[in-house]
């Protein structure tokens, strides 16, 4: 780094921690109390998983805005535009009666999602130098994993006892707490910002002349891959337990209480394994591994505690992967667009996870839960062999 940084490195990642626990969390908690939703709003079950595709559409298609933008006015205004928004619209989620009002809603905290999308793991490239981003990525992203172990079960419970509506509330209560310690604690990174005038046109070049670089239309390949084979893959496993076991929703939080823990404690040893030793191995080998353990999960889940082994070894390999490849993304353009090149790549994985979740429900109901692992373990294959042949590694030194 070329002069020292203002602010606490560790109060920084704790409030990007918060920040993707309370993000992560009420993305997640849709998948859990699906059930709950379809019962009380009077839902076929086929047709939420377009609750995830509204999501999605939007966190890519702000995404797509707002990346130049952040380049221009710098990521930490961005942060705060995004903590804002999100917390508001969550807090709308208590008053919704209908099945089209919650897809409304959902569509604008996608909207705020998608200001946010990227922007935390762009600012770890802006603050942190290259050797040490894994290290924070690592534990940024455990954020999700806390969501899994705290925020899913207190959610899902909360969903049992007062409704579904209550844990969006508690999730935009906990953005609000993050808009205030991004307020006062978070500062702006002594990086570049863009000198170019952000227009939507000017928008679409830069995009474009991002595209035309074949590594990163290889790693954007590689994220619509990540999130369609997540999507498919998870969405309507708790609905396939439910189903198949007649497990109830606290049973299911149980479930992802045991698949956070798995995140936590591989998050931060996976980024600070890949920043000595590289992170196309470790991303190539959790691909493999986890299109292993979904190509299995219906024929070795033959009693309900079986799911706790494989759901806990479904997340140390999604953990395995997503800081290393964040990290390796971050490194491929300079500070001045890395915050457009994160969102473009945020959007187009959005993109995959929103036609996992479109697809997953027909898959499931006419064909079953086994053509969701199928096809999810199918993605992830193409992924590994998409990052071994066309995804670069850079070296691992500092780069500022």
């Amino acid at each position: 780094m070329t002069k020292k940084q203002d602010g606490n490195p560790y109060v920084i990642i704790f409030a990007l921690w918060l920040l993707v626990f309370a993000a992560s969390s009420q993305v997640m908690i849709i998948s859990p109390i699906l059930p709950r939703i379809s019962e009380q709003l009077g839902t076929p079950l086929e047709i939420l998983g377009n609750l995830v595709t509204v999501y999605a559409v939007m966190v890519g298609f702000f995404a797509i805005i707002m990346g130049p933008l952040s380049d221009k006015i710098g990521r930490r205004k961005i942060l705060l535009i995004g903590t804002g928004g999100i917390s508001f619209f969550l807090f709308l989620h208590g008053f919704v009666d209908t099945f089209f009002e919650l897809l409304l809603v959902r569509a604008l905290a996608g909207m705020a999602g998608g200001v946010l999308s990227g922007s935390a793991v762009a600012y770890v490239g802006d603050y942190f130098p290259y050797e040490k981003r894994g290290w924070a990525n690592g534990w940024i992203m455990s954020g999700i994993a806390m969501g899994q172990i705290l925020g899913i079960p207190l959610g899902t419970l909360l969903a049992d006892l007062s409704g579904f509506r209550i844990p969006f509330v508690l999730f935009g209560a906990i953005m609000a707490l993050t808009f205030l310690l991004i307020l006062f604690k978070v500062p702006q990174p002594n990086v570049q910002l863009s000198a170019e005038k952000v227009t939507f046109k000017g928008s679409l070049t830069k995009y474009y002349d991002l595209l035309k670089r074949a590594e990163v239309r290889a790693v954007a390949f590689s994220y619509v891959l990540m999130f369609l084979s997540i999507s498919v893959f998870v969405v309507y496993l708790p609905t396939w337990l439910e189903e198949t076991f007649g497990v109830s929703g606290t049973a299911i939080a149980s479930l992802f209480f045991v698949g956070g823990i798995a995140n936590v404690i591989t998050g931060p040893i996976a980024g600070k394994i890949s920043d000595r030793i590289g992170r196309k191995k470790i991303i190539i080998i959790s691909c493999i591994g986890l299109s292993m353990v979904m190509l299995i999960t219906t024929y070795v889940i033959t009693d309900f505690w079986i799911a706790y082994v494989i759901f806990f070894a479904t997340m140390v390999l999604i953990a395995m992967r997503i800081s290393p490849f964040q990290a390796l993304s971050t490194q491929l353009i300079k500070s001045d667009n890395r915050g457009s090149l994160m969102s473009l790549l945020v959007a187009i994985g959005q993109v995959g996870y929103g036609v996992g979740g479109s697809v997953a429900g027909p898959f499931y109901v006419k064909s079953g839960y086994v053509s969701n692992t199928i096809v999810g373990a199918v993605m992830i294959l193409i992924m590994a062999y998409v990052v071994w042949r066309h995804v670069p590694e850079p070296e691992l030194k500092a780069h500022q």
